[in-house]
């Protein structure tokens, strides 16, 4: 008896491991060395590629591949038909197909990624970083750090409770739960609370 759901129309090949709680809706595929955490959900027509890790409390909407060399900690959010990419500089005559040629990818604990937003391979997204709907991300995006544009650029911060902050002149913030940030450059915000 399993502890997790698969939908009917959706492909779950043997060896993939899945955590508890989870849900695989219409047509998705999770490939076979694919590792899943708890409590996740998956929308229509997502792929899991071979040696993906995504962690607990994941929420991946619809049409989104997740190709190998990606990983997800825990409550990362990645919206409809948003795209990552695993290598650099792919060529149909020359393929490069292989594990040794695919990049790492990592996206930390509570990052959210919009609709339609790509993320080119070999980066990182820090904790809670926040990518804008449409962005291309080619660089690696700090803790709490809203991203857009193309090439994403940092436009401002938001807590991980997801409330844009607005520092003081001492260089602090607040969210609505209490929370307490520090910008520590233009580039690092850090939370102290």
């Amino acid at each position: 008896m399993t502890n997790y759901f698969i939908h009917e129309s959706a492909y779950v090949d043997e060896g993939a491991e899945i955590g508890q709680g989870t849900k695989i809706w219409h047509f998705s595929h999770v490939c076979s060395q694919a590792k899943i955490g708890r409590n996740c959900s998956f929308g229509q027509n997502v792929l899991v590629a071979n040696n993906v890790i995504i962690g607990d409390y994941c929420k991946i909407q619809n049409n989104v591949s997740l190709y190998e060399g990606v990983i997800l900690e825990d409550y990362v959010f990645c919206g409809p038909s948003m795209v990552f990419t695993n290598i650099k500089t792919p060529r149909c005559e020359y393929p490069r197909n292989t594990s040794d040629h695919y990049q790492k990818t990592l996206v930390k604990r509570g990052a959210s990624i919009g609709a339609n937003a790509t993320i080119v391979c070999g980066i990182t997204l820090y904790e809670c970083a926040f990518v804008a709907a449409g962005a291309v991300v080619i660089k690696d995006v700090p803790a709490y750090a809203m991203v857009a544009g193309v090439p994403a650029q940092i436009i401002g911060w938001m807590s991980a409770y997801g409330d844009v902050l607005e520092f003081d002149e001492h260089g602090y913030a607040i969210d609505s739960i209490g929370a307490k940030y520090q910008q520590v450059s233009d580039q690092e915000v850090i939370k102290v609370s």
